[in-house]
């Protein structure tokens, strides 16, 4: 640039990409609305069809829970780093006819996870997760809201408002059916489903609104889990499987909210366990 020093040239242009990124953060959301198409949410529907198989023959005979099916040093390593304290996390892959799922306009998450809950009793447990009036304290600050909205026996419809930031910060309201089974004393899981998702648009300010679902910015289309939780070795083991189903990542435009799709599944599966964990163990159930 002429007529202006070096460090002034460069401190111009830190400034103007860190607006750019500013602006982009803020303006992105409330952009266009990418809409859910058809034949993407018929491939989420297929890939959790053949989930929720596998879950169930895993349910009948298969290995309760994820670690059970390890061997010699893996095994022995993993169970070390839960007894530690850490949760233990792998992505999944339904595979179907010797290849990967295919979503058109669309990307598919299926993440587990599983943690250790010293000194804990199944109960202990099952007092947090079915305390959803409470979970916008137990799960600050991914949960902002929280409520039960219908009980009965083992099924529950609750509301939960989320808080997703990686770049960008992005609000959903979210409505789920839940069911709790208890497989023995020891033993227990349960099915969820999210069965309204909306993105809100100026949260908390003088013009929020929620977007129609399925038009929007697509961050969350879709949410399946299975919880599992079992009692034993002087505590619980607490397991969560979540597939979401997001839009894909546009080009040009992955420096942005590619963090957002991609790092954003792993890390609230892992925040959610751990934060049971430290629910359970201080606790906290109302």
């Amino acid at each position: 640039m002429k007529g202006v020093s070096y460090r002034t040239a460069v401190r111009m242009c830190f400034l103007t990409c860190a607006a750019t990124v500013a602006v982009g953060a803020y303006a992105y959301p409330r952009g266009v609305p990418y809409s859910l198409r058809p034949n993407t949410l018929q491939a989420f529907v297929n890939y959790v069809t053949k989930t929720e198989a596998q879950n169930t023959d895993s349910l009948r005979g298969g290995p309760f829970l994820c670690v059970d099916g390890l061997q010699g040093k893996d095994r022995t390593e993993v169970f070390a780093k839960l007894r530690a304290g850490e949760v233990e996390m792998r992505r999944l892959s339904v595979v179907a006819d010797g290849g990967n799922a295919e979503v058109p306009g669309g990307m598919i998450h299926d993440w587990e996870g599983i943690v250790f809950i010293p000194g804990a009793k199944l109960d202990d447990v099952l007092k947090i997760l079915e305390d959803y009036d409470h979970h916008a304290i137990y799960y600050a600050p991914d949960v902002t809201k929280s409520r039960i909205e219908s009980h009965s026996g083992d099924q529950f419809r609750v509301y939960m408002q989320f808080r997703r930031h990686s770049i960008v910060t992005v609000v959903l309201n979210t409505e789920h059916d839940v069911t709790y089974y208890r497989d023995s004393p020891v033993r227990a899981h349960s099915r969820s489903s999210a069965i309204r998702i909306a993105q809100v648009d100026d949260p908390g300010g003088p013009k929020e609104r929620e977007r129609a679902p399925g038009e929007d910015d697509g961050f969350l289309w879709r949410m399946e889990t299975w919880w599992r939780m079992e009692e034993r070795d002087g505590g619980v083991y607490v397991q969560n499987e979540a597939v979401t189903l997001t839009r894909d990542i546009p080009t040009g435009l992955g420096w942005l909210i590619g963090p957002f799709i991609t790092k954003i599944p792993k890390e609230t599966l892992e925040f959610t366990l751990r934060a049971t964990r430290d629910a359970v163990l201080h606790g906290k159930a109302r």
